[in-house]
């Protein structure tokens, strides 16, 4: 795998957009200050192919991948692994809850020829090509097949990042032969020989359950199967003759159907004709009925006779006059001495009223006269101040001021106003004026309650006048009314008279209605008797009905018990004419089923001779077509008993050839199970990969400290030879840090050169970057460093890349990407070639 452009937005320190072009950087190095955001360069290629960065501790740290205060973080990669060129595009967001997760991911496959240059930084999915992955999920199996490496091997081989130079180094020999299982993949061989031990497991299952199959298949053998193939031949053989002897059955069972239906028609004749019988009471029916009519008829004329009754009353009180006009004269009589004795009185009340009228009527115009006369007193007083005013301005001004307003004569301020002289004519005049004024108002209160008075008592005055007139009215026209009317004693001897007949009606209207209901009783009864009539009639037409086929004799209607009697004694005698004939039929009936059960046991005996249990008997129209099932059944029982039989036998033949196959399968899948166990096979692998990498290592190492040390391994555990020590083999932890670098450098380099020949992957390593402390060396190490770089870059089948701040080792670097960051993100600029 080989990087050959990186567009960021959002991620960590770089906010704004930013872009990294190794398209020609075959050898470059990242620098700046330490916390510029060198490292997350290498992040930002992890998490774009494999969604996760080595320093986040896994998937569940992509929160980490935002920017601080951003709410979306884009990256993508365009890089180049076997000749093919790649996209991958991850895009992440924090919700409104502030979780983040990845809102987008892809793989895609460029179109050969296409020039990254042409990308801007825009971070969208556009279609680039062929998408092999549209999803998180999708991306991981698409990602390690482009690049042929899984994150673990990635990182351990293409990108080492800090922290992590030295883990393979100074691993346990457990942990380091699991990470070389790991890389190398020989974590196939566990599954191979995983799937070998379940195939052997299953084809041992299986074996088991076929030889129980083959055990419930013993009996399908040759011999049963002839066995049921005679028995089928039988049973067809049986089959046909039953239906070649069925047509004797059933003619035997016509016959004694025939017979059946001539006896049964007989028993039918001898019950309509014994059903022949006079109901009880039928007797009595008629004679009930005459009772009825003759009652009914004794009702309507006691009907008539009290309607007559009640007629004659009534014409009687119509012409006795009517009760309330003779009330009415007597109210009148009653009224006239009434208002006679009321006259008097009505005529002293009117004079009374007329006396106190006069009297208030002549006050009140006394009243009025006093009042004109105050109001000329009041009218002279009022001419004699005006006079004195007049004679008298200087008081009459001054009764107006007040202390302190201006005069009206000088227009001089007024400090005190002189008091009125006590024989002033405008004071004398101002007292009469105010004398007169209140006599005049006392006068004029007078005259007005004497006159309210007046005016009251002659309202009084009219109401008893019209109440006079009212009643002599009155008066008059009861005395009109009762001028030509009888007295008072001649009237009430008419009412008593009207009174006795109103009785005598009533009395004639209650036998009148009594009659009626009678008559209803009888009319109701008359019309039961005449219906149960109807039908003892109706009884007797349907019995008659019911044997008219044989010829009843004509009923008299007049003499339901007679034409009863002339029916029975008829019936009678036809019963007895048909008696004989009945006992004929039965004996041809038996005659006739002793054939049917002749020809019946002839089908069975077919069954019995054959093998078979009998049929179950049945009688019936279908006891023919029974027997004809029945052989049918049989032969279709032996044919499926032979057709089992057949198939159980194929089925053995089948499973027994199953069975070998089990077994050889079963004993391959064992025996390569037990090849392929850990501490064989894969052991060997191990011990050959270490010794392969040890001996690349060490020849790098030797290459790196001027022919100091040699890397050897023994029982898993990395040593080193110092040459310049008398040959002395040292643990790799007794290094010093420099030391350490080289020789974790050198195993890294190994492992990257050797990794694609030993591994089971398609792995391409076009690519390493290293992300380690080249600070801790001293001056000669880093050039030899430096140096062996240059070397692994100018063989031109990688492109080699280093992390750094130390100046003299990115000076000898030809490209350079220097990143830096300000208050609001980190930029990348490449500087050099």
């Amino acid at each position: 795998m080989r990087p050959l452009r990186l567009d960021m937005s959002g991620f960590t320190v770089f906010r704004d957009e930013t872009s990294v072009d190794f398209t020609d950087a075959d050898y470059f190095a990242l620098v700046g200050p330490t916390g510029s955001g060198k490292s997350t360069v290498l992040d930002a290629i992890c998490f774009a192919l494999y969604g996760t960065v080595p320093r986040w501790g896994g998937t569940r740290g992509i929160g980490n991948a935002l920017a601080p205060s951003a709410a979306e973080a884009r990256v993508r990669l365009v890089f180049e692994s076997a000749g093919s060129r790649y996209v991958a595009t991850r895009v992440v967001r924090r919700d409104g809850r502030g979780n983040v997760k990845t809102a987008a991911a892809g793989l895609q496959l460029m179109p050969p020829g296409f020039d990254v240059t042409r990308l801007d930084t825009g971070m969208s999915l556009d279609d680039l090509g062929e998408v092999l992955a549209g999803t998180p999920n999708e991306m991981d199996r698409a990602v390690q097949d482009a690049v042929g490496l899984p994150y673990e091997q990635f990182t351990s081989c293409v990108v080492l990042p800090q922290g992590q130079f030295a883990d393979f180094l100074h691993a346990k020999p457990a942990t380091r032969q699991q990470i070389l299982v790991n890389l190398l993949g020989l974590h196939v061989y566990e599954q191979v020989q995983t799937l070998a031990s379940g195939r052997a497991a299953k084809a041992e299952a299986q074996l088991s359950t076929v030889d129980q199959v083959l055990e419930s298949l013993s009996d399908a053998d040759d011999e049963a199967v002839a066995e049921a193939e005679r028995h089928l031949t039988a049973m067809r053989d049986l089959t046909t003759a039953v239906e070649a002897a069925v047509p004797r059955l059933r003619e035997s069972r016509a016959g004694e159907t025939e017979a059946a239906v001539a006896r049964d028609a007989l028993d039918a004749e001898l019950a309509a004709l014994a059903a022949v019988r006079m109901p009880d009471g039928s007797a009595q029916v008629a004679e009930a009925a005459t009772a009825a009519q003759a009652d009914a008829e004794a009702a309507a004329q006691a009907v008539r006779v009290a309607e007559e009754r009640e007629e004659k009353v009534r014409g009687e009180l119509a012409a006795a006059g009517d009760a309330g006009s003779l009330r009415l004269l007597l109210d009148r009589h009653a009224e006239q001495e009434r208002l006679t004795g009321q006259a008097d009185w009505f005529a002293g009340e009117l004079s009374v009223a007329e006396v106190e009228h006069r009297d208030a009527a002549a006050a009140a115009d006394l009243a009025r006269s006093a009042h004109t006369g105050a109001q000329q007193v009041l009218e002279q007083a009022r001419a004699d101040y005006t006079e004195a005013q007049r004679v008298d301005r200087a008081v009459a001004l001054r009764a107006h001021l007040q202390a302190g307003e201006t005069c009206p004569v000088c227009e001089q301020p007024v400090a005190a106003v002189p008091s009125v002289p006590a024989d002033s004519a405008v004071q004398a005049a101002h007292a009469a004026g105010q004398a007169a004024r209140e006599a005049a108002e006392a006068a004029e209160r007078a005259w007005q309650q004497r006159d309210a008075v007046a005016r009251k008592l002659e309202s009084n005055l009219e109401r008893k006048r019209a109440q006079y007139e009212h009643h002599l009215s009155r008066l008059a026209e009861v005395r009109a009314a009762v001028a030509d009317a009888p007295g008072v004693d001649a009237l009430q001897r008419r009412l008593a008279e009207l009174d006795r007949l109103q009785r005598h009606l009533d009395e004639a209207t209650g036998q009148m209605r009594t009659a009626r209901e009678a008559q209803r009783r009888a009319q109701r009864a008359l019309t039961a008797a005449v219906e149960r009539q109807r039908a003892a009639w109706r009884s007797f037409d349907e019995r008659r009905d019911a044997v008219a086929r044989f010829g009843p004799p004509p009923a008299d209607r007049d003499d339901l018990a007679g034409a009863w009697d002339a029916l029975v004694g008829w019936a009678a005698r036809e019963r007895e004419q048909r008696a004989t004939a009945r006992a004929d039929a039965e004996a041809a009936v038996a005659a006739a089923r002793q054939a049917t059960t002749r020809a019946y046991d002839a089908v069975v005996a077919l069954f019995t001779a054959a093998g078979q249990p009998e049929p179950g008997r049945r009688g019936g129209d279908d006891a023919a077509a029974d027997l004809i099932r029945a052989a049918a059944v049989t032969a279709e029982r032996a044919a499926a008993t032979w057709q089992r039989l057949s198939d159980r036998r194929e089925q053995a033949r089948e499973f027994a050839e199953q069975r070998a196959v089990l077994v050889r399968d079963g004993r391959v899948a064992k025996s390569l199970a037990g090849h392929l166990r850990a501490n064989n096979f894969e052991r060997w692998l191990l011990e050959e990969a270490l010794d392969l990498l040890v001996d690349g290592a060490s020849r790098i190492l030797r290459d790196l400290t001027g022919g100091q040390y040699d890397l050897i391994h023994e029982k898993g555990e990395f040593f080193v030879i110092d040459h310049h020590d008398a040959g002395l083999r040292r643990a790799v932890r007794t290094l010093s840090g420099g030391e350490t670098f080289q020789a974790s450098l050198a195993l890294a380099l190994a492992l990257s050169e050797q990794l694609a020949g030993m591994s089971t992957t398609a792995a391409s390593l076009e690519s390493i970057v290293l992300d380690e402390g080249f600070g801790t060396l001293d001056a000669a190490t880093l050039d030899v460093v430096a140096a062996t770089l240059e070397n692994l870059a100018a063989r031109g089948d990688r492109m080699v890349g280093v992390v750094t701040h130390v100046t003299a080792l990115a000076e000898r670097v030809p490209v350079r990407f220097e990143v830096r960051k300000d208050a609001r993100t980190a930029r990348v600029e490449r500087i050099g070639l």
